[in-house]
């Protein structure tokens, strides 16, 4: 049903100041810049091996444009939505009305790159309170054109998205959702107890959502946390980082084997994020 982690979305006040930003973390140049006209917004986004990274502030009136001022409003730029993708909508929605969830009818969308003049389209699905846990999210299908590519992933630049962190405080009810409904495989079910914490990993699309289950009382079931980059030399992209003027830790190993680590501290629009280096063995 669902066959990757198509995106995420930030909401940001200044698209031009995120664009800026997030060129000097990625390294990389975006590879899209355009309207949704009828929901009021604009969208800078930059494309990865594995994903896509989408910028997105109010420009005008529309549904669009409240989701961005109403999250910026109430938690200020930060990460608003994940998008789940798929190769076929109509038998994706078709199996979720099997499963007695009420889901409307694909709707479809159009977009044009400033950049290039290129046309994508695609349908969307969206998802019932029950399904999105909380979280803004849809489900989509890519009809007509393509993003850009990056030609080449400078050892300094980030080139994959390793995983995106969701806290939720219902490790069971999140697993009935992605695992029984919508088929992403659970590769990982493990309680640390010296932290008093559960870790879910469901990988697809060679990344991984990580889903962290506290003692916590959050109003809402789940919440997008945190995301963190892959790159080829994590001591590459540290010195480039430094070097463009963004505050960043020392690198250090990773709690995960084999891997190191560096959290970015600035420039992010309020995104906690990792850099982390899986090294050869």
């Amino acid at each position: 049903m669902i066959s990757k982690l198509d995106h995420l979305i930030v909401a940001v006040n200044d698209l031009d100041e995120a664009e800026s930003n997030y060129k000097k973390i990625f390294g990389v140049e975006p590879v899209w810049k355009g309207e949704h006209k009828e929901l009021g917004t604009a969208n800078v986004i930059f494309n990865f091996k594995n994903t896509y990274f989408e910028l997105l502030s109010s420009k005008g009136n529309g549904l669009g444009a409240e989701l961005v001022n109403n999250s910026i409003s109430e938690n200020g730029e930060g990460l608003i939505g994940q998008v789940l993708g798929t190769e076929d909508i109509k038998e994706t929605r078709k199996l979720l009305a099997e499963k007695g969830f009420s889901i409307s009818e694909p709707s479809e969308g159009v977009g044009e790159n400033s950049i290039n003049k290129e046309i994508r389209k695609w349908k969307n699905i969206f998802l019932p309170p029950e399904l999105t846990r909380g979280i803004f999210s849809f489900i989509i299908q890519h009809t007509y054109g393509s993003l850009p590519q990056v030609e080449e992933y400078k050892i300094s630049s980030i080139n994959k998205l390793d995983h995106v962190v969701i806290n939720t405080n219902d490790a069971d009810g999140f697993i009935n959702i992605y695992k029984n409904i919508f088929n992403i495989r659970l590769a990982l079910d493990k309680v640390i107890e010296h932290w008093n914490t559960r870790i879910l990993f469901f990988r697809l699309n060679k990344t991984t959502i990580e889903v962290v289950e506290q003692n916590h009382k959050e109003v809402e079931p789940d919440k997008l946390w945190g995301l963190a980059w892959g790159v080829k030399s994590i001591k590459d992209a540290h010195k480039r980082l430094v070097k463009e003027g963004i505050e960043v830790t020392e690198i250090k190993q990773g709690l995960k084997e084999d891997t190191l680590v560096a959290t970015i501290k600035s420039h992010t629009n309020n995104v906690p994020t990792l850099l982390i280096e899986q090294l050869k063995k």
